[in-house]
């Protein structure tokens, strides 16, 4: 006999497991009520809904912290609230029971699909077989009001083959008055299979007033400097993160260690090395990581495209050194992919993170004696 869908059976979030999809010191995305500068992607939605084309999956794409996850849950919110009868706006009154729900991790009919933590309390890597399953589990109750439950993955890029395999069973026999919410920053890495299956809804970087926006109502206390909008691409989301490593103070270390190259002072990579080793640092070597591959890839686009604003002092100087043309962009670009798979080899295995950082820099070192006897 179908029932409503219960927390014990999988059809709530519980608000206290890990958040691998939020900013430390940020509202979670399904408590954030409204939406800044993805317009079109919610008019495309609102279109389909009106026209009776709702589609029983959506892919959200687009680069990490633009408010995927935020519209995911807007979506979700709105459906459950007006079922079929298609509203003008995606808005709902915060104080609606199924909005207070949805915020608390406690919405029956909402459930959400994430990295989970393992026995030690530790998040995984990658979202794993065991959690698809549980959607289907999800999927297969009826609401006892008769609507719409909805799944959101976030972010489907973590799927483990297994995972992403048990999806795709469900995108080919999707379930009644059912809709699934892809959250995706690197659609390349999704079986095409599962693309092909899902209407799509493109988010973009946020322009200067809209960016402002987003952060202010994300609780920043004060304006971006000009350094960390630049690193962070339009990404409110990316935004906040590097605020809460000093992102921008790293990178400029990074690149005053670059402006070395060839030839980089040895004790600098040693101490910058030294300070992400430790579990207490992996949330400082993630970033080093990540920013080490920003300044590779802010290079690649100099040489090519030429060199916007800086982030980092000297940057520009740096980049007309050492990237001039588009020969030398090519070098950068792909030793930005060397560096990138180096790093996701790193963590598969769990090298230790001084000698990563070291093994990287060392290999970015000669790159740059390359650039510079080109």
């Amino acid at each position: 006999m179908s029932r409503a869908p219960t927390r014990g059976a999988g059809g709530a979030d519980a608000a206290q497991e890990p958040a691998p999809d939020q900013v430390e010191g940020a509202p979670h995305p399904r408590e954030t009520a409204g939406l800044h500068g993805q317009e079109a992607a919610e008019r495309a939605f609102l279109a389909a809904w009106a026209g009776g084309r709702l589609h029983h999956a959506w892919l959200l794409r687009g680069p990490r912290g633009v408010g995927k996850a935020t519209l995911a849950y807007r979506l979700a919110r709105a459906l459950l609230v007006h079922g079929d009868a298609a509203p003008e706006t995606l808005d709902i009154d915060p104080q609606r029971p199924v909005a207070r729900r949805v915020a608390a991790g406690s919405e029956p009919r909402l459930k959400t699909l994430r990295r989970s933590a393992d026995k030690s309390g530790k998040l995984r890597t990658q979202l794993t077989v065991d959690v698809v399953r549980d959607a289907r589990a999800f999927f297969g109750l009826t609401a006892a009001d008769g609507g719409w439950r909805v799944a959101i993955v976030d972010p489907a890029d973590e799927m483990n083959p297994s995972a992403a395999n048990a999806l795709l069973k469900i995108l080919e026999e999707p379930p009644q008055r059912a809709m699934l919410l892809l959250v995706s920053h690197a659609p390349g890495r999704l079986l095409p299979t599962i693309r092909s299956r899902c209407r799509t809804l493109d988010l973009g970087p946020l322009d200067g007033e809209a960016f402002a926006k987003a952060l202010a109502e994300a609780g920043a206390a004060e304006a971006a400097p000009p350094a960390l909008g630049v690193l962070a691409g339009g990404s409110p989301g990316e935004a906040l993160r590097l605020a809460a490593e000093d992102g921008p103070a790293l990178y400029a270390r990074l690149a005053r260690l670059m402006a070395g190259a060839p030839g980089l002072d040895r004790a600098a990579l040693i101490a910058l090395a030294d300070a992400a080793a430790g579990r207490a640092a992996a949330a400082r070597y993630a970033m080093t990581l990540e920013l080490t591959g920003t300044l590779l890839r802010r290079l690649a686009r100099a040489g090519a495209l030429g060199h916007g604003p800086e982030a980092a002092p000297g940057e520009a100087a740096l980049a007309a050194r050492l990237a001039p043309d588009a020969a030398r962009a090519r070098l950068w670009a792909e030793m930005a992919a060397e560096t990138a798979a180096k790093a996701d080899r790193a963590r598969l295995v769990n090298l230790d993170p001084a000698g990563v950082i070291l093994d990287i820099w060392l290999a970015i070192d000669a790159a740059a004696g390359r650039a510079i006897a080109a």
